[in-house]
């Protein structure tokens, strides 16, 4: 008799997740074991250190996840693991675990694209408040630190389907938030550092801006008509713009007494950094971050338009920027679009997404081959 049980796992970068889903709808545990302290020291993710974090705590996450549920593994229905995109190292923790599991106990394995996990924690959320669904087709903005991407979601029979109308040539928003913040003495992920620190700045204060980005026309099959040309994003010139910055107004020695002493505090919080930034500093962190949430919601707003879309879906790490999320929920009132975040606990990387995921694959069938092996550089959609 089936449950409609799914167990995510999920271990593309530094998180090591498993959830238990029923229906895509009802999430019944939720594990994350975060690996934030292991990396911080390094300003950013090391991937070897993570594939071992990863090996040590796949099995307790999993049986947790499991314990928090009140349910036994034979309930399942099916197994949902992370194919890609990510560390290839990372992913192959939760892959193998996985394939293990389902061969174990006979149930099938399904495999999930870690960016459609994200657009799918907005799609969970939303059915297990008992909202009504978004109206499709969706234009789905997925933005953390290692992805910047717009999709079109709709509906294909049971299943989803995505067409990619916006990507980001060089580094995710996420990324130049965390190198920002690390620049500036601040601690990782520096996504929150800024965050935080914004609000005590003037936005206006640096006047940032973003270039055109124009395709390369010598290249095989660019097409100059091409609508998507309008929605790449590029975020290693603002990063560049803030080193500039820094050097220019001799910045270097205050950021380097602001990191000593955000060193010697244990357990460092942005809220240790508030004394430790002047006015310049301030002023400089909440221009950055207003250019970059700028720049996503002008360009998402107008892809939108554009594709038609009749709603709009906000979700990754970055999702949970507070700047972000008042910004466009304004721009979305102005225009009558119907627009959904996430809870920030499935901003960032979780399993739950995963299983949610996974659902509709489970309904139709679709599901993993026994050569299954990690994708880094997966893509999604067409």
């Amino acid at each position: 008799m089936s449950t409609g049980l799914i167990l995510g796992i999920e271990s593309s970068c530094d998180e090591t997740a498993a959830a238990v889903v029923r229906s895509g709808s009802q999430t019944l545990s939720n594990v994350v074991a975060s690996q934030i302290a292991t990396h911080a020291r390094y300003g950013g993710v090391v991937p070897e250190l993570a594939s071992r974090e990863h090996l040590r705590n796949i099995v307790p996450v999993v049986r947790t996840a499991l314990a928090e549920a009140g349910i036994s593994l034979g309930e399942l229905d099916a197994i949902a693991v992370t194919e890609g995109p990510g560390l290839a190292g990372a992913l192959l923790v939760g892959i193998t675990y996985a394939k293990s599991l389902a061969f174990a106990l006979d149930k099938p394995l399904i495999a999930v694209n870690h960016l459609e996990g994200h657009i799918h924690a907005v799609l969970l959320e939303q059915a297990a408040m008992g909202e009504d669904a978004l109206p499709l087709p969706a234009l789905a903005l997925v933005v953390s630190g290692g992805h910047t991407h717009l999709y079109l979601a709709r509906h294909s029979g049971e299943s989803w389907r995505y067409k990619n109308i916006g990507h980001t040539v060089d580094d995710a928003a996420g990324e130049a938030f965390d190198k920002v913040a690390k620049l500036l003495g601040l601690g990782y992920p520096g996504g929150p550092w800024i965050d935080a620190l914004a609000p005590y700045g003037d936005p206006k204060a640096v006047p940032f801006s973003f270039a055109q980005i124009k395709s390369k026309a010598h290249r095989k099959n660019a097409n100059q008509d091409d609508p998507t040309r309008r929605f790449l994003f590029s975020f290693s010139g603002i990063k560049t713009a803030v080193l500039r910055y820094v050097q220019t107004h001799e910045m270097t020695a205050v950021i380097a007494a602001r990191r000593g002493a955000l060193a010697q505090i244990a357990l460092a919080k942005p809220s240790d950094a508030l004394d430790l930034c002047d006015q310049e500093t301030l002023n400089l962190i909440a221009s950055f971050q207003r250019a970059v949430v700028d720049d996503l919601r002008r360009k998402t707003f107008q892809a939108a338009e554009v594709f038609d879309a009749s709603s709009v879906l906000i979700s990754g790490g970055v999702a949970a920027n507070r700047e972000l999320r008042v910004r466009f929920t304004a721009e979305a009132a102005e225009r009558g679009l119907p627009v959904a975040f996430p809870s920030l606990s499935l901003s960032t990387d979780n399993a739950a997404m995963v299983a949610a995921a996974a659902w509709p694959k489970l309904l139709a069938g679709e599901f993993a081959a026994p050569e299954l092996s990690a994708e880094p550089a997966l893509a999604l959609g067409y």
